[in-house]
């Protein structure tokens, strides 16, 4: 496999983790609503509880898309250095 290609498909599986950041920041707004249409009085009490869930549930989606950057990038170029490196090891022995 060229490296090209190996890069893009980590960069696409690391950015799965956006797609559940999604879905976790759904749920926990639905089930906010849910809760608050349920007992009115309780729902200033859960609100601080609601940012601290989506501010999870974001920064796991972010962190997710930190890597996918960084496996496209940086780490791509560091395995090439490395590799030439290698060979110009071998080729002087």
């Amino acid at each position: 496999m060229e490296l090209e290609a190996a890069k893009m498909i980590g960069a696409g599986l690391a950015a799965i983790a956006l797609a559940g950041a999604g879905v976790g920041i759904g749920i926990i707004f639905g089930n906010y609503l849910s809760g608050a249409m349920r007992n009115p009085s309780a729902a200033q009490k859960q609100f601080p509880n609601l940012l601290l869930g989506f501010a999870l549930a974001e920064a796991t989606g972010l962190f997710g898309l930190v890597v996918a950057f960084f496996s496209q990038y940086f780490l791509a170029s560091f395995l090439l250095k490395k590799l030439l490196q290698l060979k110009a090891e071998v080729c002087l022995n």
